[in-house]
């Protein structure tokens, strides 16, 4: 696992995952992408720490044969602007990605990918897939039931192969 605090809780988690009885979700968080100012070295850098967690998270669950029934997802409470401010950051935005992985997870892009050549009037891209979507799609792969209308979405983002 790597160093530091979000290496030492993707172990945690990944302990937590080898109790078959009753653990249904884990959240792990990792802060900091906040970067209005300066932003090409820390954004880098979290980047690297995500995606080294999440390839050691990936590599325990196959050890402990739990990879096929998990499901990790990324969430952020805001978007980033597409375009640089004069601090060389992004400020809060209205449109941001997301990272689904897991043994059943249908690889690829879900949903469309914003139009960076067609931002709103206040120079934010303009999301393709509602949250409520996206968050449905997860209630229904992880749980296996309709959740469309309980986020108050007629469609879920369909997350898992076929």
């Amino acid at each position: 696992f790597p160093a530091g605090p979000f290496g030492a809780a993707v172990r945690t988690a990944a302990q937590l995952a080898a109790n078959r009885e009753g653990i249904s979700a884990i959240r792990l968080t990792l802060g900091g992408f906040d970067t209005h100012a300066n932003q090409a070295g820390p954004h880098a850098a979290l980047l690297r720490q995500l995606g080294e967690g999440l390839a050691a998270l990936r590599g325990a669950l196959k050890e402990i044969g739990r990879w096929p029934d998990t499901i990790v997802a990324t969430y952020s409470e805001f978007g980033r602007r597409a375009q640089e401010n004069q601090s060389g950051g992004t400020d809060h935005g209205t449109a941001s990605v997301h990272f689904v992985i897991g043994g059943q997870v249908r690889g690829g892009l879900a949903g469309r990918a914003p139009a960076l050549d067609q931002l709103d009037a206040g120079g934010n891209l303009v999301f393709t897939t509602d949250f409520r979507a996206y968050y449905g799609g997860l209630l229904e792969a992880a749980y296996g039931t309709p959740a469309g209308q309980e986020v108050g979405v007629a469609q879920p983002l369909r997350l898992l192969r076929a």
